[in-house]
């Protein structure tokens, strides 16, 4: 009693045994198995009888020629491919990972971003990766999450996706700027409503409601939020042409602090409001769950998280 109550509590088929489980399915008799597995028919027969003893369940239908699986075997068996695939494919992936940086890299930017800060970055990446080839699209909205044709998207503001895995690469806030001409000319916006009296430049890009700018001031319980629909002669959906145009003197701009730092800091561009802020846009760099332990993937993000880090 006490050699059935041990073998009972151990589990009814061990991780070691799905390969001779599969193997046994695939091979037609217990002889075809034996001589796959390099055993002896006596030796699979007996541990068949062990698998099925634990289990409590036949798996084999025996006759004296052929063997074949019961619904309960199929089912094993369906399962244990799959274990043993999954298996191979993390070996795979680990292995991946431990790989040179080679192959096909895929990555969106938007317009503006991508040309000024994501192409430096990818010619010192294949300079210092030569087995990596990489195609980048500049495209004015990010593709759809569902989209398999780019490996890394690099796009500002975190995707409402759990399917992907969006890595925060730098911080970034959107301010309100204008040329000191400007202001001078048309007066400097004391509250969020004074900039419905202003011409302010459009950017159309994204799901954002277009024409509406969102301002918040104050912390915790006194946080307040003040919404302002604005207007303009202007509006396009490039954010290099929208400064230009605010360099000129056309209006108020809403704009990333990475696209018009160096203006704020000539003084070619004056912040306005700086007491309120606007909606965050973190700079994130985005990949599908299957490419996390993808050299090159891994490589890439690394890189944009070192090259686009302030100071």
């Amino acid at each position: 009693m006490a050699s059935s109550h041990s073998g009972g509590s151990q589990p009814g088929i061990q991780a070691a045994e799905l390969g001779f489980v599969v193997a046994l399915a695939g091979s037609g008799s217990l002889s075809a198995a034996a001589r796959e597995l390099g055993l002896s028919k006596a030796a699979v027969s007996k541990r068949l009888a062990q698998i099925e003893q634990r289990s409590g369940v036949v798996l084999v239908n025996r006759t004296t020629r052929r063997m074949s699986l019961t619904p309960e075997g199929e089912l094993v068996v369906e399962r244990a491919r799959r274990i043993l695939d999954d298996i191979d494919e993390l070996a795979a992936l680990l292995k991946q990972s431990h790989q040179r940086p080679q192959g096909l890299l895929r990555v969106n930017a938007t317009l503006g971003f991508g040309r000024s800060h994501v192409a430096p970055l990818i010619s010192r990446f294949v300079k210092r990766h030569p087995d990596v080839q990489v195609q980048l699209q500049l495209s004015v909205n990010p593709p759809p999450l569902t989209d398999d044709a780019f490996d890394v998207c690099v796009r500002f503001g975190a995707p409402p996706d759990t399917r992907v895995i969006a890595r925060r690469i730098a911080p970034n806030r959107r301010l309100l700027c204008a040329a000191p001409a400007y202001l001078q000319r048309r007066g400097v916006p004391k509250q969020p409503k004074d900039l419905a009296q202003h011409d302010c430049i459009g950017i159309r890009q994204g799901d954002e409601a277009y024409g509406t700018w969102r301002l918040a001031s104050g912390k915790g319980a006194r946080r307040r939020t003040e919404t302002v629909k604005v207007h303009g002669s202007l509006a396009t959906n490039d954010g290099e042409i929208a400064v230009n145009w605010a360099l000129e003197g056309h209006g108020i701009l809403m704009r990333a602090e990475w696209d018009i730092a160096r203006y704020l800091k000539s003084g070619r561009l004056v912040q306005v409001l700086p007491q309120w802020d606007t909606p965050e846009a973190d700079l994130y760099a985005v990949y599908p769950e299957r490419l996390r332990l993808s050299a090159r993937v891994r490589a890439f993000v690394e890189l944009l998280q070192q090259g686009l880090t302030p100071g």
